[in-house]
């Protein structure tokens, strides 16, 4: 349903926020109200039951549901009236007789040659009319069981397939999407915990014939999506692949298809995009041209950088709706009208400009031309362009139509964003008259790796390129920057906001079993070697398994280095031990298992649950149980990662005369007092009782001291008296 169908419902808004406080005492008043009304909208009655059915009032309001009875027989739509009252069964309580008669003239209309009808109306309750709640809903689901038929398993189990019913034993067997092997569900379950699934419904073509859904989507992938959204609803871009993504198209082949289904959904006039990442897409009621939803995206007066967004991303992906004459026009008034009215900055009015010589209009170019000739900061100007495709145009027109473009392309060189932007740049810099300039700026990336560190790796890149004759692109320049990308590494990595761009420079280094390492050291005499692996060692983002490699590496080159690695190797293996006693050993594993086995397994629950809720349009919960899913993963991998690293201490490990892991510390303070501090792993750590992490500052301040050393921390001095064993004193 279109977001413009759900604002008309007048009292749809009222019973929401109700509900969302819920406040039953006036929903029941708006009811009453709502019940006495005389244009009766069936779709709004739908979205209404649905609401209260899925709150904390669906209970109590099973008193009050059939009072809409008489509203509701005005209802003309059969499909609407029929749904409707689906829903009113499903939350009334009464089980009156005259739901009871209700019921049972429905059901004798929507079937009337049903061999097996009177069993049906036994089972669900009609033949003795003691209780028959959700009677129209589970009679259409005894209808449907069927060998072959599918349904929804709305605690968790997702799809199911029939494959055995039997009326005499009031039992089926299905097959499920998250459940292996058979289940047997009784009548009374099924009633319960089962939804019917129509054979074209989006879960049962997944769960019955994956790959033809398969062979569809890469077909038609509009198709696929429009099919989904009916199901299932609104959805964003993240649940979308949730639900397709290694279910439907490889999860290999994901972010491949979706980039193509993506331009595809854009032109698809039934589909709704969204304007941000977070918000869904939706399925229009009816198709939509596109050149009326940019109209009907315009009427609402954007901003003028919003307008230029909208305007371009529109232009570039359906230039053909120029062809239309009315459109083409009313955009040019439109334009023109911005350009007329609006407080425009530079950059703002060039990129209108270029909408409408984009539009053939003859004045555009002239008027371009002149604001460039004219214009003092044109640099910031180019900047301030939004569209990327318009500032290339810009910077072109400048090379064209300024003495001083030199200049300003050596100011924007660094400055500019876009690789793509830059790499024009350095096209038009790159010649015999600006070489010198050139080559000073991109030397100043050597004297400072850390300023321009996007521009940094970017040039690195393009010295490695074999053919090259950019500047520092012989082996000198090349191990002077590639010196200068581990220093730049080392800074990324302790910053968390460069985290993106430390692991570009680690994927860059790490690729093609590290060639680009191995090219460089070829290259590269011994101290440039120390050099590198000195800086190499410092950078938190390559692993030991990197670090061993560039020492394996070195050593090929100059076998001397062998010595240098092997010393290396045993402080990286010290250092990243994680020492643990056998009982902080068994809680680590017994916490992974319990994640793995028990909160993973009942997670995947929560998400199929908060997916599957009611009419499976319901995803209040589907975001919370999706974050939960995230931090039990992160947990998991992090205790995985360290648990890899553990080595459970033994009395042998622990020094005889000195301090050092699991060692009891005897000291006494500044005052006289006695101190007692145990060393142990940080898994074993409890500072209330005194026992510290080894990795803690001040174990670290305390290791390899002896009886009689005074160690300062933190403004107070403590003096060695004794030292234990940890295991002397169990």
């Amino acid at each position: 349903m279109s977001t413009d169908r759900e604002a008309a419902m007048s009292y749809l808004k009222d019973f929401r926020e109700r509900i969302a406080n819920n406040d039953y005492t006036s929903f029941l008043k708006l009811w009453e109200e709502y019940c006495y009304g005389d244009q009766p909208d069936g779709e709004e009655l739908i979205l209404i039951l649905q609401a209260v059915k899925n709150s904390e009032m669906a209970k109590s309001f099973g008193l009050q549901v059939e009072r809409v009875l008489t509203f509701w027989r005005e209802i003309k739509d059969p499909k609407l009236s029929h749904d409707s009252l689906l829903l009113v069964f499903d939350l009334e309580t009464t089980n009156s007789e005259e739901l009871a008669d209700l019921a049972t003239l429905h059901l004798k209309d929507c079937y009337p040659n049903d061999p097996l009808f009177l069993d049906k109306m036994r089972l669900i309750g009609l033949r003795n009319r003691e209780k028959f709640q959700g009677c129209i809903r589970n009679f259409e689901l005894l209808t449907h069981m069927k060998k072959g038929n599918f349904v929804f398993h709305t605690a968790g189990w997702g799809t199911g397939e029939i494959i055995d019913v039997s009326l005499v034993r009031e039992e089926l067997s299905l097959e499920f999407e998250y459940v292996i092997g058979p289940q047997h569900f009784t009548f009374e379950k099924a009633f319960k915990t089962l939804l019917v699934l129509p054979p074209e419904h989006f879960y049962s073509r997944r769960f019955g014939s994956p790959d033809q859904l398969e062979k569809e989507a890469k077909e038609d992938p509009a198709e696929v999506i429009r099919d989904l959204l009916r199901d299932l609803g609104p959805k964003t871009a993240a649940e979308i692949k949730e639900e397709l993504s290694d279910l439907v198209i490889p999860a290999a082949d994901w972010n491949r298809w979706w980039q193509g289904a993506r331009a595809k959904i854009k032109k698809d006039t039934k589909i709704e995009s969204p304007k941000e990442l977070k918000d869904p897409f939706k399925l229009r009621e009816e198709a939509v041209p596109h050149e009326v939803a940019l109209h009907k995206a315009l009427e609402s007066k954007p901003s003028v950088n919003a307008t230029i967004q909208m305007v371009y991303t529109f232009l570039r992906d359906f230039p053909e709706t120029l062809k239309n004459f009315e459109f083409k026009s009313s955009l040019e008034a439109r334009l023109k009208d911005i350009l007329e009215h609006e407080i425009l900055n530079p950059a703002q009015r060039l990129q209108i400009l270029f909408f409408q010589e984009d539009l053939k209009l003859p004045h555009a170019e002239k008027e371009m031309i002149e604001l460039i000739e004219k214009m003092p900061n044109i640099g910031e100007v180019i900047r301030d362009i939004e569209v990327m495709a318009f500032q290339k145009r810009m910077m072109q027109l400048v090379r064209h139509h300024r003495k001083d473009y030199k200049e300003i392309f050596l100011d924007l060189f660094f400055a500019i964003d876009a690789h793509l932007l830059r790499d024009y740049l350095l096209h038009e810099l790159d010649t015999p008259q600006t070489q010198k300039e050139l080559t000073a700026k991109l030397g100043s990336l050597l004297i400072h790796p850390l300023s321009y560190p996007e521009v940094f790796v970017w040039y690195f890149q393009k010295l490695l390129d074999k053919q090259s004759k950019l500047p520092y692109a012989n082996s000198e320049g090349q191990n002077r920057f590639f010196e200068g990308l581990l220093i730049l590494l080392d800074h990324l990595g302790q910053k968390p906001q460069s985290r993106e761009l430390a692991k570009k420079i680690v994927a860059l280094l790490t690729s093609d079993r590290y060639k680009i390492v191995r090219d460089i050291m070829q290259q590269s005499d011994i101290d440039e070697i120390k050099e590198y692996l000195l800086l190499a060692t410092k950078c938190q983002s390559l692993t030991d398994h990197d670090i061993k490699i560039l020492h394996s590496l070195a050593e090929v080159v100059h076998p001397s280095l062998g010595r240098l690695r092997k010393e290396k190797n045993a402080n990286v293996t010290e250092e990243n031990v994680i020492w643990t006693t056998h009982a902080g050993y068994q809680r680590t594993q017994q916490r992974i298992q319990e994640i793995a086995t028990k909160e993973t397994v009942h997670n995947a629950r929560e998400i199929e649950t908060a997916r599957g809720h009611g009419d499976l349009r319901e995803n209040a919960e589907f975001k919370a149980a999706l974050e939960r899913r995230d931090r039990l993963q992160s947990e998991l991998k992090f205790l995985s990662d360290q648990i890899a690293r553990a080595r459970i201490l033994t009395p042998g490990d622990v020094p005889a005369d000195e301090i050092g892991i699991g060692s009891v510390v005897h000291c006494r303070d500044s005052k006289g007092e006695s101190q007692r501090f145990v060393l142990l792993g940080p898994w074993d750590a409890d500072p209330e009782k005194h026992i510290l992490s080894f990795q803690s500052k001040l174990a670290q301040a305390l290791k390899g001291r002896s009886i009689g050393d005074k160690v300062e921390f933190q403004s107070e001095v403590f003096t060695i008296t004794d030292i234990d064993s940890f295991f002397d004193q169990e």
